[in-house]
């Protein structure tokens, strides 16, 4: 094909750099991206930790002050959380709060010093901790957090001392009666070893497979690589169809909003004039017999005028459908009434050929009506008069579930080169005609998720065939 090199044609030595090199690179980037995933859950383990921490801190923020603080207050007249029934107290409170959670200790800080005024870790108690900027913000009502980390990949390796991962978190501890009054900073501490030495079992498990992946991926390189231009070749022409149907979509787009416009305005003073129209002739018509002409042509040239824009409207804004079960052979047959007199005024002949039994499809059945009705109105002008017009339905589809119906007559055909132009909108070879008939009927076939075409041989006749209800 045009445009396409085979495979026998390109070098193999340039399939065999592009093979190596995409094998560099993953070699490469592979460690790079480990790091950046294990990086990625760490902050998010360290994240929902810190949301963990404080969630856990205004808990203990309101336990501690309607169980401790205000109990202190009025038994003691003070807070001296060294004192031994106070701290007592304190004990029990914040272990009972703290039974069950993943927190290794929970400590109280003085707000004036970093001294440890309690802790669940006795031996902390009075010693004055490093809490650094972390305790600075937390005196001044904003919490903060440290991390206190050590460990890599090394450390997976056998003998090598186990990952250490802890989250200290500083919480101001704060009056519920005045929240602006800071009592002291709340310290938690939370031992995170244990995921943080899954992240980096994580990063080592991706590292692994991801060099598992690169060597089979080299592998199926050298096979596909060979194929990358067909393929891409093929993925730029279908781009450049669907551009070109962007496109026509855009166009006629904007065509129909324009023409809905137009129409719509154009309507309204159709309607005014049809309605004069025939007012004067009623009045003047009894004065002389061209005033009744005048009038009449008045009258039939904005009902010709009504029809023509109503084909506009329904071409730019298409009627919502709606779906109903429905005999194929009655929306026919109502359509065939309503010609009859055009078909005997012109002698035209007419037969109908059904199956027994066509099933019943889902449908709207004005919108189905008229695009049968314009068929058929089209199979009458091409006749004109002495002619033929003949119907065929027959099951179609698998299963037989779909309905198959064929529109012939007897005109003088379609030329080859215009079968493809008669379903485009605006398009037709009539004199006085819109071209949007056949675009309408085409627009309600397809939302029928139905399929219509066109067979016709210059010189014996066209041929229509709709097949309805095989989806």
């Amino acid at each position: 094909m045009k445009g396409l090199v085979s495979v026998s044609e390109k070098p193999f030595g340039l399939v065999k750099f592009f093979t190596f090199a995409t094998l560099l690179v993953f070699m490469v980037f592979t460690p790079i991206l480990a790091t950046l995933i294990s990086n990625h859950a760490n902050r998010v383990m360290l994240n929902r930790s810190e949301e963990y921490a404080l969630v856990f801190a205004s808990n203990i923020n309101h336990q501690l002050y309607d169980r401790f603080v205000l109990p202190s207050y009025l038994r003691y007249g003070s807070l001296i959380p060294q004192h031994p029934g106070q701290q007592k107290r304190l004990d029990v409170i914040i272990r009972n709060i703290t039974h069950g959670m993943k927190v290794e200790s929970v400590s109280i800080l003085d707000h004036k010093s970093d001294v440890v005024a309690y802790s669940t870790a006795n031996e902390r108690v009075g010693f004055q901790e490093d809490g650094g900027d972390a305790y600075l913000k937390a005196k001044q009502g904003r919490s903060a957090s440290r991390l206190e980390v050590r460990g890599s990949l090394l450390n997976l390796l056998p003998g090598a001392k186990e990952p250490y991962c802890r989250l200290i978190s500083y919480i101001p501890f704060r009056s519920e009666n005045q929240p602006e009054q800071i009592l002291g900073v709340i310290e938690i501490v939370q031992d995170m070893s244990e995921d943080y030495q899954a992240t980096i079992r994580l990063q080592g498990m991706i590292g692994g497979i991801s060099f598992l992946c690169m060597f089979i991926l080299f592998v199926v390189l050298r096979l596909i690589v060979a194929r990358a231009d067909h393929i891409i070749d093929a993925r730029a022409r279908e781009r450049q169809v669907l551009e070109d149907k962007l496109r026509r979509s855009e166009h006629l787009a904007g065509l129909g909003k324009m023409v809905a416009t137009v129409s719509h305005e154009i309507k309204n003073p159709l309607g005014i004039i049809r309605s004069t129209g025939e007012m004067l002739r009623k009045r003047l018509g009894q004065e002389s017999q061209a005033n009744e002409q005048l009038c009449k042509v008045i009258v039939d040239e904005t009902t010709r005028l009504d029809s023509i824009v109503r084909e506009f409207l329904d071409f730019a804004r298409p009627r919502e459908m709606r779906l109903q079960s429905l005999a194929i052979r009655e929306v026919i047959e109502a359509a065939a009434k309503f010609v009859a007199p055009e078909l005997e005024r012109r002698n035209i002949s007419y037969r109908l050929q059904a199956d027994a039994n066509l099933p019943d499809i889902q449908a709207d059945r004005e919108l189905l009506y008229r695009a049968l009705l314009n068929i058929l109105l089209n199979g009458i002008q091409a006749v004109e008069k002495d002619g033929s017009l003949s119907i065929a339905m027959t099951r179609s589809g698998p299963g037989k579930s779909g309905v198959r119906i064929a529109i012939s007559d007897s005109g003088p055909g379609i030329p080859p080169e215009r079968l493809e132009q008669i379903f485009k909108p605006f398009y037709t070879d009539k004199s006085r005609g819109t071209g949007l008939g056949l675009a309408i009927v085409k627009n309600i076939i397809d939302s029928h998720q139905g399929k219509i075409e066109v067979i016709s041989t210059p010189g014996q006749g066209t041929t229509f065939v709709i097949t309805l209800g095989q989806g």
